[in-house]
């Protein structure tokens, strides 16, 4: 029986450095992006979050950075899957940016 693919944006290879605070405890996790997408991302982390963990997320790509408010909506081994649901407002211009770069490759 094949897996449904459950994901509600189309995410594509980009890589960001990445850290995850919760908002509990404060515990900050680093990381980097496996896919990317204005409303998701898969991370890759040396120890994944518990799952539905509410994060600040700080993505960092060539002395560039962008933040968001996000929750953590997969975890596997290594991997945490985070949703997005609010951007800051400086971060769309970066974010606009990004998006097209990871259609043409750069």
């Amino acid at each position: 029986m094949a897996v449904r693919d459950r994901r509600y944006a189309i995410r594509f290879p980009f890589a960001a450095d990445v850290s995850l605070m919760t908002w509990i405890g404060c515990d900050v996790r680093p990381g980097v992006t496996w896919t990317f997408h204005w409303v998701a991302a898969l991370v890759c982390t040396s120890k994944p979050l518990s799952l539905k963990s509410r994060v600040r997320v700080t993505l960092t790509r060539k002395d560039q950075k962008v933040e968001a408010l996000g929750v953590v909506r997969v975890v596997k081994p290594a991997l945490d899957g985070v949703g997005f649901w609010i951007w800051s407002k400086p971060s769309y211009v970066m974010l606009e940016r990004w998006n097209r770069a990871s259609f043409v490759g750069t």
